[in-house]
């Protein structure tokens, strides 16, 4: 009854009426009424019923009014955001779910209180978060609220794939690879045009060439890449492998590979050290005979296109035509002997050449790369100075490594090696050799990989379609023959 007294004296107080000329007995009195007290009770309940009502208004409009966002994701790029549900419900929030969501390719997981997904569109999107705050009945209604949300679009989009013209000079297609046997062993190899080059129009400035040779069971494979610069890169890189390829099959004497072989059988033999820097010697000198007719030939081919064509050799800066075709250049050859496989390198240029163990536990760079601290620091198979260099003698450029066996051989250039080795000092580490050959296999975000116990044709389109892969500010030309 005191309740009902006081709230009916705040009551007459807001109505004027002057409360000191009246007793608590008579108010009381008053209120004893059974038809006074029910409506003060009514009124009390009422008026209680409004103030929550309008602390779940308020609830609703302050949580409406608290700025929430979602960071921007990407087309095609797995997504995930984990929620600050702890802020959510310091809002006094019930519960809550998003909704838009799966339209956009993504889901909620309230385990995790994480959105995640992969996106299958780009856009401005509204998402909408329906809540319930503190005081709302669970049959009521879920409330709104409208959280803006980026879907870039995938960058691979945004690159156009204009063909290179078919009518150009030194036109070459803009993809190529193979896959078959090769000796003992079997090679695949794909070489596709860049997607900066495709954006353009321009052609492919990588290359590649290979051939088993049944009479001597010798395998070359080679690989080059055409500076972007030089015009004329495209027929550079071609010419640098196939004329390594013609050299060791029209060019070669027989018997500078019966030389080479008798004196790596008598180091096998004996296992002296003499035999085999006198098996070295003689390899270096046939390597360094085939290098040369690469580089003679490339500056023959300048010189008579130039005369062909002068309108288009207008570069001031050259010192030579030969420049207009500046290419880098790699190649192997190897062969299997008794005592395992005897494998003969060289190398000018930034193109890697790695080799993994038969156990696939070890792998090793076999070869010196020509990078610089800045940009431009490669060097060309078409500079005349490469060979008589003091600060990089010619002779440095060729190895010999004998292996037992091997699991793979990688010959690459370095729209391959900047993604995947990023730096030079990587193509030094074991892991990163074992970690780039999971890749290939399908350990990585496309899961996209190459089944080598397939048939030739499979294993060929595999890899055409692993080189696709997307590498953020890395799209030069990809050439990269495996040797399995």
């Amino acid at each position: 009854m005191s309740e009902l007294k006081v709230h009916f004296s705040n009551f007459l107080s807001k109505k004027g009426e002057d409360l000191t000329k009246r007793n608590d007995h008579a108010l009381l009195e008053f209120c004893s009424q059974s038809h006074i007290s029910q409506a003060l009770e009514t009124i009390i309940k009422l008026e209680e019923e409004i103030m929550s009502n309008w602390k779940v208004r308020t609830r609703i409009l302050d949580f409406n009014n608290l700025t929430i966002s979602i960071p921007n994701g990407t087309e095609g790029i797995k997504y995930s955001h984990k929620v600050n549900t702890e802020r959510l419900f310091q809002s006094e929030l019930t519960s809550f779910k998003f909704e838009g969501l799966e339209d956009l390719g993504l889901t909620y997981n309230q385990e995790t209180s994480t959105i995640e997904g992969m996106p299958c569109v780009n856009g401005a999107f509204k998402l909408s978060l329906l809540f319930k705050v503190e005081g709302e009945l669970d049959h009521e209604p879920f409330n709104r609220k409208e959280i803006n949300f980026v879907l870039n679009p995938d960058p691979k989009s945004l690159w156009k794939n204009i063909p290179s013209n078919p009518e150009a000079i030194y036109w070459k297609p803009d993809t190529r690879s193979n896959c078959e046997g090769l000796g003992t062993k079997n090679i695949v190899v794909s070489s596709k045009r860049g997607r900066s080059h495709q954006n353009v129009g321009s052609f492919r400035d990588d290359d590649y060439g290979y051939k088993y040779f049944e009479k001597t069971d010798w395998s070359v494979v080679a690989v080059a890449d055409g500076a972007g610069s030089a015009s004329f890169s495209r027929k550079g890189s071609l010419l640098a492998c196939e004329e390594v390829i013609r050299y060791f099959t029209e060019i070669m004497p027989l018997r500078d590979f019966i030389s080479f072989e008798t004196k790596i059988n008598a180091y096998a033999a004996s296992n002296d050290p003499a035999m085999l820097e006198a098996a070295t010697i003689e390899a270096k000198k046939g390597l360094y005979k085939a290098t040369l007719h690469v580089h003679k030939k490339i500056h023959e081919v300048a010189e008579a296109t130039a005369i062909a064509h002068p309108e288009l050799f207008t570069n001031s800066k050259a010192k030579n035509n030969a420049e207009y075709f500046h290419s880098t250049l790699i190649f192997t050859a190897f062969k299997k002997f008794d005592m395992g496989y005897v494998i003969l390198t060289f190398g000018v240029g930034d193109c890697p050449i790695g080799i993994v163990n038969a156990n696939r536990t070890e792998a090793k760079l076999l070869n010196w790369l020509d990078v610089g601290e800045f940009g431009g620091g490669t060097r060309f198979i078409t500079q005349a100075d490469i060979f008589h260099s003091n600060e990089r003698p010619m002779a440095s450029r060729f190895n010999l490594h004998i292996h037992p066996d091997f699991s793979y051989l990688f010959l690459m250039t370095d729209g391959i090696y900047d993604p995947k080795f990023e730096v030079e000092a990587n193509l030094e580490k074991n892991e990163k050799w074992l970690d780039f050959i999971a890749d290939i296999k399908g350990v990585n975000d496309d899961n996209v990989g190459v089944d080598f116990k397939s048939a030739d044709t499979e294993i060929q389109a595999q890899l055409d379609t692993w080189m696709d892969f997307w590498s953020k500010g890395n799209h030069d030309d990809r050439t990269l023959a495996i040797i399995y």
